[in-house]
């Protein structure tokens, strides 16, 4: 009988980030390193990707760094097959990528509209459909999705109804998703974040307290660190047994 911690080891597997130079993408992929899978860490920005990947490398992690846009089916296939030929096919995917625009629905130009669902969402389907297709020809695999506890709240005082409508949706296609492709070994889960401090997101500025970290049951933000367990759970043996779940980590700002 495998133990416990055994089943959290992702040695000899190969996870593919979006995403990840930085923040939450850049922590999970720092996590799943550790956890003995090879990482490829995907972004558009090149330089900040490959600096990643050469950190990740330095700590004895094999990686590999690919551009890409997720919101182009070319590049998204050209992303799969240079991962493939690097590293080897893919067994997890995390589908962090994403953007946020705020701004009142009644001032909102169709363009930022447009711009949010094809990041979130659209990302999340081409990714998850061009990987899915690997596989099943293998035979299984796990895909987390980076949702967020905002496709469950509205979040006030800062209103992003494109970016509430995109992770509410990515929650339901991993459903999904999961649904679909559970008869052939294939897993979909989706992690909703809280407030989580990052470059994107300076949540630990005193204006933000009020709003970010007050309502919240434990009263702080989360670290970028702190998410990384988590996705190695749903991309491991670990979480064997479970599919189509959204697991929220947000310090128990929704239960309120």
């Amino acid at each position: 009988m495998t133990k416990v911690l055994e089943k959290f080891s992702l040695a000899g597997k190969v996870a593919l980030v979006t995403g990840a130079s930085r923040g939450l993408g850049r922590a999970m992929a720092q996590a799943l390193g550790e956890a003995g899978a090879s990482v490829a860490l995907v972004a558009r920005g090149v330089e900040a990707t490959r600096e990643a990947a050469k950190e990740l490398a330095e700590q004895g992690i094999r990686t590999c760094a690919v551009q890409a846009d997720v919101t182009d089916s070319g590049q998204v296939e050209s992303m799969v097959e240079q991962v493939t030929r690097e590293l080897g096919p893919i067994d997890v995917l995390v589908n962090n990528a994403g953007i946020s625009v705020a701004g009142r629905a009644l001032e909102t130009p169709d363009s930022a509209w447009r711009e949010v669902l094809a990041t979130n969402l659209d990302g999340v389907w081409l990714c998850s459909r061009a990987v899915g297709r690997q596989m099943v020809e293998r035979g299984g695999g796990s895909i987390v999705n980076i949702g967020s506890m905002s496709a469950m709240i509205v979040n006030q005082p800062r209103w992003q109804p494109p970016y509430l409508a995109s992770k509410a949706a990515v929650h339901q296609l991993t459903k999904a998703l999961a649904a679909e492709w559970a008869p052939h070994g294939i897993r979909v889960n989706a992690l909703a974040p809280g407030y989580f401090l990052t470059e994107m997101s300076p949540v630990d500025q005193p204006e933000y307290q009020p709003w970010c970290v007050e309502p919240a049951a434990m009263k702080r933000y989360g670290l970028p660190e702190e998410l990384g367990p988590a996705v190695v759970f749903l991309a491991s043996d670990a979480s064997s047994f479970m599919t189509g779940s959204v697991m929220v980590i947000d310090g128990g700002f929704t239960l309120f």
